[in-house]
């Protein structure tokens, strides 16, 4: 028993940043996925990719009025998400972690949510909603674009000072763009191209990390990237309060107010939900981890 639980905690990358119900729901259950793709040999990106498949699939139960077809819609994107923490735990059992699956990882939320949203929208216009629903729908998608990038980049940056690099997917827009420069859209179009798509989300989680972005640099200038003990110890006890919000505007918050949506027959109210509160959670996360990095930036500058 003890060995099954050492082994299962290896696969998680740190209590910090991992959220109760994760712990004790999604990420078992993602373990035993993780064992059986072992042993049969599975990888970790076609795990990510079958989650891509079944999330997207969702979306289309959603569409209907008929909560029995919405309570499918809702298992599926559970199993989903169960298979997007197995790839994780997958490549972290096998040693197989890569570029490339961190920007499927990226990807496959964003993939879900555009199907849900785009059959919510269906929805809302068979219910008497206009074609301009889907501009409510896009703005709605951008915020929750954002919300999950910074969460995720806030998730790595504390995994990076506490874990150090090998320990983290920490990466910056200068690193992915210089090896994005290296490939050829004639002769590399498919590493171009996921290239592309990583660049553009690295740069996103760079635009309001200003201050964080310079205590990294100061890192990289006086330690070689290497943080030293007195800072990670420091940063940790600052920034570890912030890792809740992380998790709330990941997946679990707002699928539990897509599921009430349902239930209660009134979608709206998930991207209200959206809008409002997860915003003013981004917000609030983003000005804190600013004041924190700063405050950081200036104590290592004297160091």
């Amino acid at each position: 028993m003890g060995n099954i639980k050492t082994d299962y905690e290896s696969t998680l990358k740190s209590r910090d940043t991992e959220e109760t119900l994760d712990i004790w729901f999604y990420r078992p259950i993602g373990y035993r996925w993780a064992l059986l793709c072992k042993r049969l040999g599975i990888k970790p990106n076609p795990v990510t990719i079958t989650s891509i498949i079944l999330g997207m699939a969702s979306g289309y139960f959603f569409y209907f009025s008929d909560i029995r077809m919405n309570i499918v819609g809702m298992i599926l994107l559970i199993i989903a998400n169960s298979f997007d923490s197995a790839d994780g735990q997958l490549a972290r059992m096998t040693n197989q972690q890569s570029r490339l699956g961190r920007v499927l990882d990226g990807l496959a939320g964003n993939l879900w949510f555009i199907s849900i949203y785009f059959f919510i929208s269906l929805r809302l216009m068979n219910e008497g909603y206009s074609v301009a629903i889907f501009i409510l729908a896009a703005i709605t998608g951008f915020f929750h674009s954002f919300q999950a990038a910074m969460a995720d980049y806030y998730r790595n940056a504390h995994l990076f000072f506490i874990k150090g690099k090998d320990g983290s997917e920490f990466d910056n827009s200068i690193k992915v763009r210089n090896d994005y420069n290296q490939y050829s859209w004639t002769k590399n179009f498919w590493n171009k191209l996921w290239l592309r798509i990583y660049l553009n989300y690295t740069s996103q989680q760079e635009i309001l990390s200003k201050n964080l972005q310079k205590l990294m640099k100061l890192i990289h200038k006086k330690n070689d990237g290497i943080v030293p003990e007195w800072l990670a110890v420091e940063f940790r006890q600052l920034n570890k309060p912030l890792m809740k919000y992380t998790n709330m505007l990941t997946f679990n918050t707002r699928a539990i107010a897509l599921f009430i949506a349902m239930f209660l027959n009134h979608v709206i109210l998930y991207w209200i939900f959206e809008l409002t509160i997860l915003n003013i959670m981004l917000i609030y996360m983003v000005v804190r981890q600013e004041n924190i990095s700063k405050k950081m930036h200036y104590k290592a500058i004297f160091e």
